[in-house]
């Protein structure tokens, strides 16, 4: 993917990602970034609102690839790696706790600061994926009334405007795409997402349609999948699902 790609800034929109299949389907090459000032119908993982006011970044990357279907999730654990990376580059020094809890929530400690929003739908020409990257950032304040924890960047020193930290952002999206590879450098995305994620052992929950699955963390599979060791000592893998870190309580979404 080339960098720096071109990026188209709204004043208010429904949703970046919406927005961005729409002119996919229109006929935009991409790549393309499109950032909102204010979202009116920002949204996170399972349909859940994400609350857009000025102050905080809401952007969407549009690319489209040659790879199989079959390897487009992986891009959920990427785009994650990308934004620990942005962060990383945004800040004076290291920010204690920042990590990824999977897939892809941006958490420091067990508060979430930013959440990502992957999509991607069958392209007019064969083989071809149309892929949507949505992103939002808790920059400088981030929502009270969630159910769960959250903080923004700027009460841990980070004070980055929208428009730089969509620069670095950009940077670290075109350096892992490029070594992802649609798929075939997934090895280093993997080791990359665990060496920012939590240790190995920690409690977790995970709702699984209507199971909730408690355990430990063990590992990624080769493809992404969660790795963990239930309650009754058997290990399972779950391809999806919302992670509650600690034990069973209320699911976080993204």
């Amino acid at each position: 993917m080339p960098h720096p790609t071109r990026t188209v800034v709204l004043e208010e929109i429904g949703s970046t990602n919406t927005e961005a299949f729409e002119r996919a389907k229109a006929g935009e090459p991409g790549p393309l970034w499109i950032m909102a000032r204010r979202q009116t119908a920002g949204r996170g993982r399972s349909g859940r609102h994400w609350a857009s006011e000025p102050g905080n970044l809401y952007a969407s990357l549009l690319i489209r690839l040659s790879c199989a279907q079959a390897v487009v999730h992986q891009l959920s654990l990427l785009a994650g790696v990308a934004a620990i990376d942005a962060i990383r580059k945004a800040a004076a020094a290291p920010v204690p706790g920042l990590r990824l809890k999977w897939p892809n929530d941006v958490l420091i400690g067990e508060a979430k600061c930013a959440g990502i929003l992957p999509e991607s739908l069958s392209g007019g020409r064969s083989g071809e994926v149309i892929a949507v990257i949505g992103v939002g950032m808790n920059l400088g304040w981030h929502p009270g009334d969630l159910g769960r924890a959250a903080t923004h960047l700027a009460a841990h020193g980070v004070t980055t405007p929208p428009e730089a930290m969509l620069e670095l952002l950009s940077a670290a999206m075109a350096k892992w795409l490029e070594t992802w590879a649609c798929g075939d450098g997934f090895a280093h995305v993997r080791a990359a997402w665990l060496e920012r994620a939590g240790p190995i052992g920690e409690r977790l929950s995970v709702h699984v349609g209507h199971e909730r699955v408690e355990g430990t963390f063990l590992d990624l599979d080769s493809d992404g999948g969660l790795i963990i060791r239930d309650l009754h000592g058997l290990q399972r893998k779950l391809i999806y699902g919302d992670v509650t870190l600690g034990g069973a309580q209320s699911a976080e979404g993204a």
